[in-house]
């Protein structure tokens, strides 16, 4: 079985010293601090290293010293983005620049008047570009598990305002399905991560990377009942301080199609579409347990 618990790593100081590092000696130098916390999880955090070292050397298909070199890319990668992501959020001056694929089918949504499903997965650095979103004169609704470090929450709560984006907590009282209707009535989008489960949700088994891997039904099973557009998005750092921000072309419920075939159709062109994406940016899955358990 997959083991992910809804949580991520990570402490407050850790993130208050890169903070500090960022605003006194700008972005690069932060890097340069990062690329040592990488090394570090790279040799002393094998319980995440040896599931990232087999997708490298076992669904992609690399030799295996060049997959150990991927490892700690990969750590790089995950580091920079996060520190991009607080970086952005917090209005800290940057020289970010960005490329738009897609941009016309998210205001083609808006256009529709009742708002949108965006669905993307934990690759790239998506809620960096989400933030960038304004511009589309539409809130833009995150929806996440909320169990993460309750600290590290307030922190960067405190440290970004929450501007621009806003977190829909999934509950076991099904409330964030009526946060969801209604800033679909707002014509507002929401963004769901549709690559992980906790134990109890219903999946669905796909062929991905050589592989099978469990997929969690709830957000396209949820986005075929609201039968609202839906678009797969992604944002990807090709360079050190440039994102290229993807988004698909609409998919949407026939009048004839039933919930279940709608369902089954999203699920399998998000994997599809996945798999795409990782192959042309395999440095930037950040996935870090047995996702083909």
């Amino acid at each position: 079985m997959p083991q992910w618990h809804g949580q991520s790593q990570g402490t407050p100081l850790g993130y208050r010293i890169i903070i500090f590092v960022c605003k006194r000696l700008g972005l690069l130098p932060a890097y340069v601090l990062l690329r040592f916390i990488a090394f570090y999880y790279f040799l002393f955090s094998w319980s995440s290293s040896r599931h990232s070292y087999r997708y490298f050397r076992n669904h992609l298909g690399f030799g295996a010293f060049h997959s150990l070199l991927k490892v700690y890319r990969n750590y790089s990668i995950f580091a920079e983005t996060l520190l991009d992501k607080i970086v952005i959020m917090a209005g800290i001056e940057n020289n970010f620049s960005y490329d738009f694929d897609g941009e016309e089918n998210l205001k083609h949504i808006l256009q529709q008047g009742k708002g949108g499903i965006l669905l993307s997965a934990h690759v790239g650095n998506w809620e960096a570009a989400g933030h960038l979103l304004h511009r589309l004169n539409s809130r833009v609704n995150v929806v996440m598990y909320d169990n993460e470090h309750q600290q590290i929450k307030d922190y960067l709560e405190h440290l970004t305002g929450g501007r621009n984006l806003n977190i829909i907590a999934i509950k076991d009282d099904l409330s964030h399905v009526y946060q969801i209707n209604e800033g679909l009535q707002k014509n507002e989008l929401i963004c769901i991560h549709a690559d992980r489960f906790m134990d109890g949700n219903k999946t669905v088994l796909k062929k991905f990377l050589r592989g099978n891997a469990k997929f969690p039904e709830g957000p396209f099973a949820l986005a075929a009942a609201f039968q609202v557009p839906v678009s797969f998005v992604f944002a990807f750092k090709e360079r050190s301080i440039h994102y290229h921000f993807y988004g698909s072309s609409l998919l949407q419920r026939d009048d004839q199609e039933s919930k279940r075939d709608f369902t089954d159709r999203l699920l399998s062109s998000f994997v599809q579409e996945l798999e795409g994406k990782i192959k042309t940016y395999p440095d930037q899955w950040f996935n870090y347990y047995n996702f083909w358990g």
